[in-house]
């Protein structure tokens, strides 16, 4: 894989230092010199590892949760305590919902969707597929077949989630980690660990099923792990040639905790924080709590903007999410229609790569409000915003979700899925939806008092 090869790591090192405030100046050229020359890359490698953060850095990003929580607002809106049949209502909402969002995205997760072309941001092309079929605004999955095709040269991939051929929500990464987050707490309950998360994905995934950040600790723990020591050695677990670390990873492996810790957005952090660390630093870290509180507000029958304003309210004031989720929040308050506001997200957030932590973020953010509470238009802006297509769908999928509960979902979307999801995981593929909200909601009844 590429996010393996020795030299794309050095690649993306080097812009992973420079955006955490270090001085990469002449890195790059080094790197081209080094050509094929192993030994020279590791060198340049260890020697970007003890580079230190310029005194001038105007963010103050921190990794222990102690840390970060004395950088945070603490600023929580006021929740209502729904009884427990709106609860399991609005938890089998937020799966529902993160399903049929992902389905929606899956298809554009694939140039130039997600990174562009000829100067165009990805929304552009993602308008264009639905444009050119016929079925613009996005109101139903992806058409199978669009003239964009042989006019602009355009494709999409997962022909199983496209309007003609979905039946199922088939397998995906997005799909997997709610399962794994689920087996995690009827495991454990929330007193886990980031190490308790390095067994489970030992246990129950295999290396090819892990990606990027994923990939690397999964690789660096299983290095360690016949250590007696390797309970202190988390950083070489997240660090160590791990330049993803700050990537969208943690962000969309959360959401089985929000689910349990609904109505306790610090709950929900303080488990995103545990399962983040175990491969994230820093913002990558922030966007996993930003979002488990936003989907526990949810649960609680919180607005889109107090869900917005609830995650921000667990993450460090000080970090560059929080800045970049407030500028986000402004674009969707200030823009006149949906295209407008791609553009705008694309200008300021389109120098972070297409699944940076950041970015895709704050398209989560800006589609929640833009949203507004209505479902289709919510996670219809998160896939057309591009980036990382499936995955922020299926995020703001779980908080529109939350909010309108599985009962007032429209049918439109949830019943080509006929309640079955496939996740590569051995007893949940396939698997009811409603039974793993069923199971979601057990925990919730066992974590609610804590």
């Amino acid at each position: 894989m590429a996010w393996n090869d020795l030299k794309n790591i050095a690649y993306e090192e080097i812009k992973q230092r420079g955006e955490e405030g270090c001085d990469v100046t002449g890195c790059r050229e080094r790197l081209d010199a080094c050509g094929g020359d192993i030994a020279a890359i590791i060198a340049l490698l260890d020697e970007m590892e003890k580079l230190t953060i310029s005194p001038d850095y105007p963010f103050n990003e921190p990794n222990g949760w102690e840390e970060i929580t004395a950088l945070s607002t603490g600023d929580l809106p006021a929740l209502a305590k729904p009884g427990d049949d709106e609860i399991a209502d609005r938890i089998h909402g937020a799966w529902l919902g993160r399903c049929c969002a992902c389905a929606l995205g899956k298809p554009f997760e694939a140039y130039p969707y997600v990174c562009g072309k000829d100067g165009e941001g990805g929304w552009t092309w993602v308008k264009r597929w639905f444009e050119e079929a016929g079925q613009w605004p996005i109101s139903y999955y992806a058409p199978r077949s669009s003239p964009a095709k042989e006019k602009h040269g355009l494709d999409i991939i997962c022909h199983n989630c496209t309007a003609e051929k979905i039946d199922t929500m088939c397998s995906d990464d997005d799909i997997r980690y709610m399962v794994t987050a689920l087996l995690m707490l009827e495991r454990h309950g929330a007193d886990f660990d980031p190490f308790n998360v390095g067994d489970m994905w030992h246990d129950k995934l295999t290396l090819n099923q892990v990606c990027t950040a994923e990939n690397i600790a999964y690789i660096n723990y299983a290095n360690i792990k016949a250590f007696e020591d390797y309970r202190t050695q988390l950083d070489y677990v997240r660090c160590h040639r791990n330049p993803y670390r700050e990537w969208i990873g943690a962000e969309i492996r959360i959401d089985g905790y929000a689910y349990a810790a609904a109505g306790n957005p610090w709950l929900a952090a303080k488990m995103a924080y545990n399962d983040a660390a175990f491969s994230h630093v820093k913002n990558g870290i922030y966007g996993a709590m930003f979002t488990a509180a936003a989907i526990a507000a949810a649960l609680a029958g919180a607005g889109p903007r107090e869900c917005v304003d609830t995650g921000l309210a667990v993450i460090p004031k000080t970090s560059r999410l929080y800045a970049d989720i407030k500028k986000a929040v402004l674009f969707a308050e200030e823009s006149a229609t949906v295209e407008e506001l791609c553009g705008k997200l694309w200008s300021e957030f389109s120098h972070y790569n297409w699944v940076h932590t950041n970015n895709n973020v704050a398209a989560v953010a800006a589609s929640v409000i833009w949203g507004n509470g209505d479902f289709e238009k919510s996670i219809a802006t998160a896939v057309l915003c591009g980036w990382d297509t499936d995955c922020n769908g299926a995020t703001v999928g779980s908080i529109a979700g939350a909010m309108q509960g599985a009962s007032n979902l429209p049918e439109k979307w949830t019943a080509p899925l006929r309640d079955t999801l496939y996740s590569e995981i051995p007893d949940f593929h396939p698997i009811k939806i409603s039974e793993c909200a069923r199971r979601s909601f057990e925990i919730y009844k066992r974590l609610k008092n804590v």
